[in-house]
């Protein structure tokens, strides 16, 4: 009997086979850009609308609240950039809230996923900014592994990084100098770090963060970067103050 089957299962493998064969042959390739804007609202699908309107009506009440304003346009570029200032910057100041008194930060240019428009800013457009579960974290790190960091981020031609460091690197990716509130870095002195967990455990080729010590990192969703974000937003939005933030000269691009 199993040898039946087995006779029977080839002609019905070959039939198979011979059915997934297809005469069709691709005979040319082409492409085009195809611009999506506001053209596509005027004549909106009554179906479709009324299908998304109870979604839509709860996404609104969670992403529409606004926490905040900004000065200007804010995007994230490298070297250096006004947003990808802004970020560790707020990690500083949000890190009192920690009882952490932090020496400097580092906020990713990979981690920044949008960019902020001149105006009100919603909670919608800071989780576009940090849209991952990133949290924030602290954590210490001898000079010598202060100075390998500085390196491995001008290899990547810079990340964010807080108001008081000062780095001058090369464009093929090559640390000059790095200077932390105007003082050379100390090899044997320690140095506290706030950044995100996933920088923390050594990922974007920022591999000296792995001889971090004392790390402190919460991990209650509350500490997820874009509600640090959105707390130090409302925080300045209670105290009136439209948040500013502008490139200084933090990571400078020099003639090797």
């Amino acid at each position: 009997m199993k040898r039946f089957f087995q006779l029977l299962a080839w002609p019905m493998l070959l039939l198979l086979f011979a059915a997934c064969t297809s005469h069709y042959q691709l005979s040319d390739v082409s492409r085009t850009r195809i611009l999506v804007d506001k053209l596509y609202d005027v004549n909106p699908d009554a179906a479709a609308l009324d299908f998304l309107k109870p979604y839509k009506q709860k996404v609104d009440s969670l992403m529409g609240p606004v926490v905040g304003k900004v000065a200007h346009d804010m995007e994230a570029k490298r070297p250096e950039s006004d947003l990808s200032n802004l970020l560790p910057d707020i990690f500083m100041h949000m890190a009192q809230y920690y009882h952490e008194t932090p020496d400097f930060a580092i906020y990713n240019m990979g981690g920044i996923r949008a960019a902020l428009s001149k105006g009100e800013v919603t909670y919608g457009d800071v989780l576009d900014v940090a849209p991952f579960e990133n949290k924030i974290c602290f954590v210490s790190l001898k000079g010598n592994k202060v100075m390998e960091l500085f390196e491995q981020i001008a290899k990547r031609g810079g990340e964010g990084v807080s108001q008081g460091v000062h780095l001058e690197i090369t464009k093929d990716g090559k640390l000059v100098s790095a200077r932390l509130y105007g003082k050379t870095i100390d090899p044997e002195a320690n140095y506290r770090v706030t950044t995100i967990d996933y920088l923390a455990q050594g990922n974007d080729g920022l591999t000296a963060f792995k001889n971090g010590t004392n790390l402190n990192s919460p991990k209650d969703d509350k500490n997820n970067a874009r509600i640090v974000i959105r707390d130090y937003f409302q925080e300045m939005m209670l105290k009136g103050v439209v948040v500013d933030s502008k490139v200084e000269g933090r990571i400078l691009i020099v003639e090797n």
